[in-house]
């Protein structure tokens, strides 16, 4: 079993940052990637990015320059920051942990981005 706890999302103006936390627990031991993705009313879960146990980075390129994703190891948590955040960023944010094929979901949390 493994349980992910997102957090830091909330209500930022454009322009604004915001910085998310997701802490993994359970069955993570070994090599496994983390991530987040995002969904916005009415679209698809898509990419945002994501990050392997060795430090391999992704991005979507709506998000390249803007957000950086590091993880902690030890601490089996992976965060989000997110600068010069706009409008279209808004979305709920689902952490990501990926291991032996198999995904595992968080619940997510509610990026507002708004003047």
């Amino acid at each position: 079993q493994v349980q992910l706890v997102e957090s830091g999302g909330g209500l930022v103006q454009p322009g604004g940052s915001l910085r998310l936390s997701c802490a993994a627990s359970g069955s993570i031991f070994g090599f496994n990637t983390m991530g987040w993705y995002r969904q916005a009313p009415g679209k698809e879960r898509d990419l945002v990015a994501t990050i392997t146990s060795g430090g391999t980075t992704n991005y979507a390129d709506s998000v390249k320059g803007r957000f950086t994703i590091s993880r902690d190891n030890p601490k089996n948590t992976v965060y989000l920051q997110m600068n010069s955040l706009k409008p279209e960023d808004a979305a709920v944010y689902y952490c990501l942990l990926e291991r032996y094929g198999v995904n595992y979901w968080g619940k997510g949390t509610l990026v507002t981005v708004s003047p």
